[in-house]
Order: structure tokens, then C-alpha cells, then sequence
């Protein structure tokens, strides 16, 4: 049975969704409970009913509990032998297509878009490919679209930057001034970041490339498969999906609608 911070925890995701029609209904329990209990104190709540009060009733309240229920901080080039497998074994087939479209779900802060766009770059594919970022978090989008990073990051962006295989400097792509560094207009003006819910929008255009990682993590079985069900859709016939290291496709009832291109890195393609 349940417990009562368990039903708290269940009316205040139902408020938040029928009072600002955001869905973490399906999002892991676990996870979604500990990240609400990490914004009781920031909102001077002692339980998840007066959280639920506040959001009711305090429209500025919303915005910044967002940030608690997203993970909005990436790393660019985060998990290397990812990017570089995607230069090895995907790159050689996009470069078959007269035109590209890319799809960075749950893109968070940007750094993974920055990230593929740079990659590309590299590749001289990004001149004929469009990369939709989308995320639920105004707020975090705001952030992606600036493309500023603190200078702190950087080195260890250029490290993982080296080890996925980059064949320029990542220097190259920023400029560094008053301890922040400002990721390249050229490559900003290849990516359209958009305001998407995996949980509750549908598909919204053809792609070759799908890159979510480290989302469905966050998500129980039913919004698991909802979500590769909008890749199945949005992928062209032989597109690519690449997943987070933790994550797979194993369990999802559209597994059989992929096969595994690179299985380490969770690189998989869409069977025909």
C-alpha cells in the first residue's frame, strides 16, 4: 500500500501536469521522488502537499522546480568511444545523403549538440545537415541556444574532444573571455532548439540520426517504449538511434524493429 509521502508524491505530479500539462507521471518513481525531495528545502516546504500548494498557487514556483525534475548539465563528448564509434561505423553512411536532419532528444544545456554539430564539422557534413535540439526545460533550452560554457569545463571537454577521435583543436569552435567560453555562431546556425515532451508530443519530422542519452533512464517501461516508439517513427528507413551507456533497447516491445550497430556504445540502426 502506499505510503503518505508516496501519495503526496502522486498528487503533486498530477497537479503539475493537469495545472501546467507537463507528464512526470511515467518517469521512474525512484528518481522523480528523489529529485522532489532535493527541492523541499530550496522552497522552504516541509512535505511534497505544501510543494503541491506552492506550485498551485504561485505561478513563478513552476519554472524553477523544472530545473529539479530535468538533468540539464551534460559534458561535451561525454562518453568518448561513443562519438567516435559514431564517426567509424555511422558517419561513412550519412555522407550517402544529399541532405542531413539530426534529432538531440532531452538535449538538456546543449553540450551534446555542440558536441555533434563539431563532430560533423569535422566529418564536412554539418554544411548540409539541420539538428533539432529539443528539451521540456525552457529554461535549460535558453541556456543551449547561448552556447556559453564556464572556462572550467573546457579542459576536460578538449580531453574527451581528443579521445572521440576529433581530427581539429576544439579552440577552433569557441572564444574564451571573462571565464566563460562562447561556443561558435556557425554551428548555432545549424540547430533549431525547440521545446519537445517525449511523454506527451508526437514526431515532428524525418531524421537520419537520433542521439538520446541518458533520458530513458529517468523514465518507467511504458514511457520507455513510448519514447522508441517516436524514434521508430521519426527515423528514416536504416537511421541511426543512439542511446545512453546504461540504457537498452532489450525490453522495449520495438526492439525488434532495430538491430544493434555497435553494441558497447548502444549505437543501434533501424531494420528495414
Amino acid at each position: 500500500m502506499d505510503t503518505q509521502v508516496d501519495i503526496e508524491l502522486h498528487l503533486l505530479v498530477d497537479a503539475i501536469y493537469l495545472k501546467y500539462h507537463y507528464d512526470f507521471r511515467r518517469y521512474a518513481p525512484a528518481s522523480l521522488k528523489r529529485r522532489l525531495t532535493a527541492a523541499l528545502a530550496p522552497f522552504n516546504c516541509h512535505s511534497f502537499s505544501q510543494l503541491q500548494d506552492r506550485v498551485l498557487h504561485e505561478p513563478g514556483i513552476f519554472p524553477a522546480l523544472l530545473d529539479f525534475l530535468t538533468v540539464p548539465v551534460s559534458e561535451m563528448f561525454r562518453d568518448p568511444g561513443y562519438f567516435r564509434s559514431l564517426r567509424q561505423t555511422v558517419v561513412p553512411m550519412l555522407r550517402t545523403y544529399p541532405s542531413l536532419k539530426v534529432w538531440v532528444a532531452g538535449c538538456g544545456t546543449g553540450e551534446e549538440v555542440y558536441s555533434l554539430a563539431i563532430l560533423l564539422r569535422e566529418e564536412g557534413l554539418l554544411p548540409r545537415t539541420l539538428i533539432y535540439a529539443t528539451d521540456i526545460n525552457p529554461h535549460t533550452l535558453q541556456k543551449a541556444s547561448a552556447g556559453v560554457y564556464d572556462v572550467e569545463r573546457i579542459a576536460g571537454f578538449t580531453e574527451a574532444h581528443r579521445k572521440s577521435g576529433g581530427n581539429s583543436s576544439l579552440s577552433d569552435y569557441y572564444t574564451a573571455a571573462y571565464g566563460r567560453a562562447v561556443f561558435d555562431r556557425s554551428l548555432r546556425e545549424h540547430i533549431v532548439f525547440s521545446d519537445h515532451s517525449l511523454a506527451t508530443d508526437s514526431v515532428f519530422a524525418e531524421v537520419q540520426l537520433i542521439s538520446c542519452r541518458n533520458v530513458l533512464i529517468y523514465f518507467n517501461g511504458d514511457l520507455q517504449d513510448r519514447a522508441v516508439g517516436l524514434f521508430r517513427e521519426s527515423l528514416c528507413r536504416k537511421g541511426f538511434l543512439g542511446i545512453g551507456s546504461k540504457e537498452t533497447l532489450r525490453f522495449s516491445s520495438h526492439s525488434d524493429s532495430f538491430g544493434e550497430l555497435a553494441r558497447d556504445e548502444r549505437i543501434y540502426q533501424k531494420l528495414p
